[in-house]
């Protein structure tokens, strides 16, 4: 039997068999002439990756209508010269640059998608080092790092031992569910990723938790009719409001941290119908399993309350006549209908993948919080593969907003921090 003594050292040794053949403790990969020469590089063409930026942002990309942002990325994977250039089954956009071996196999992603829908304005406006639009951090800001990281690639002859793919993923944001990701791992590249990192939005902090999350929407449904005819019905839109008053009650834990939120609500037919049906969307959020299961407990248990509140509450008002038997034969129902669901889950703080990331932070000194967030990197950390996500410099503000800016000042870090990351997983191939 090994010893859980030996079985680490074993590990660790496998690990960097692959990943960093010339990173040992007199010569760390990131002090090499050509690595050095490749943060240059960086730090020069940063004006360029802005530019991307721009270009990029500018392309729309609605939930869900992610095609016309991936036909760029085609064009430039293929320009690239990236091998098995390919739009998958549900709008990745793949392109593999082999190494020397096929093992490891690294996948660097970035989001296709936005949160923003069709029509939004996303022309970017400059003032200084600051870029103004939707977008333009998350995750136009990965999506031209992961571009930049390819051409210093390149630009600079960096033969690597391990496969890098690289990814432009779909379905990142919202109802999109992570289906990119989801299947890249179930079906597109099953069994064959051995690391993943995504890059996704501004800073220099590390993502390595997996914060899950449970949504739902919640559709409130009865007769309705006309709102003084009938006056007495039981209302769809009542009970919703009951119950979304329930939720705002709820208490949560803040460590972990743990939340709620009801993002949308529709329904009805017009100011003087009782309605027919409403309903809300809620999204609920912990990075711990349990947690996540409690809140999403006293949720079903507020909105089965208020339903019977709203049931109850007609039944002892209206005593006769039609309200009174349609309510007893049509009472107020509910469907809660899951509409997306993110795994939780944390990559161990003495994991390989995260020493990598230490080892980059290290040589350019940044000194990185490492965080639970929600992104791509949920799917393989719940599935036990080695995966971060690394923001890519700059820092911005307003994500998620129409005010959404992005400050570029010394955002060369992230890419060149990713570089680095890249390179202590695949390892670098020496000079010829």
């Amino acid at each position: 039997m090994i010893s859980r003594s030996s079985r680490f050292v074993l590990i660790w040794s496998a690990f960097f068999a692959h990943s960093a053949p010339a990173a040992s403790p007199d010569r760390p990969l990131a002090s090499r002439e050509e690595v050095q020469a490749a943060l240059a590089f960086l730090k020069n063409d940063e004006p360029r990756t802005l530019e991307e930026q721009v270009r990029i942002c500018e392309i729309p990309a609605p939930p869900f209508e992610e095609a016309k942002r991936g036909r760029y990325f085609v064009e430039a994977f293929t320009a690239a010269g990236l091998q098995e250039v390919r739009v998958d089954a549900v709008g990745n956009v793949i392109g593999v640059r082999p190494g020397r071996v096929t093992s490891p196999t690294l996948v660097l992603s970035a989001h296709l998608d936005t949160v923003f829908p069709a029509g939004t304005d996303t022309t970017v406006k400059r003032s200084g080092t600051l870029l103004k639009a939707p977008g333009i951090a998350d995750d136009g800001r990965g999506l031209a790092a992961l571009l930049a990281v390819l051409r210093v690639l390149n630009v600079k002859s960096l033969a690597t031992d391990g496969t890098v793919v690289f990814v432009a993923t779909v379905g990142e944001e919202g109802l999109g569910d992570l289906r990119g990701v989801r299947h890249l791992f179930e079906k597109e590249l099953a069994g064959k990723i051995t690391h993943f990192i995504s890059l996704d939005g501004s800073g220099l902090r590390v993502v390595s938790g997996a914060v899950g999350s449970n949504r739902y929407q919640v559709t409130f449904r009865a007769p309705g009719g006309h709102s003084y005819g009938m006056f007495g019905l039981v209302n769809p839109i009542h009970a919703l409001g009951r119950a979304v008053e329930k939720i705002a009650r709820l208490e949560v834990p803040d460590d972990p941290k743990t939340t709620f939120n009801v993002g949308r609500i529709e329904g009805g037919t017009s100011v003087n119908s009782i309605a027919q049906s409403a309903w809300f969307e809620i999204d609920l959020r912990s990075a711990d399993a349990s947690a996540l299961e409690a809140v999403d407990a006293a949720f079903r248990a507020a909105v089965t309350s208020a339903v019977e509140e709203e049931n109850a509450f007609w039944d002892r008002r209206t005593r006769s006549g039609p309200a009174r038997m349609t309510n007893r034969a049509n009472p107020v129902t509910v469907e809660i209908k899951a509409v997306g669901r993110r795994p939780t889950g944390r990559v161990a703080d003495d994991a390989p993948i995260l020493q990598a990331v230490r080892r980059a932070n290290a040589a350019l000194g940044i000194e990185a919080r490492f965080e639970a967030s929600s992104t791509d990197a949920n799917v393989p950390i719940s599935l036990g593969i080695p995966a971060v996500t690394l923001p890519a410099g700059g820092e911005s503000t307003g994500n998620h907003a129409l005010q959404e800016q992005f400050d570029s000042k010394d955002s060369h870090l992230g890419t060149q921090r990713a570089l680095l990351a890249v390179l202590e997983i695949v390892g670098l191939q020496a000079a010829r």
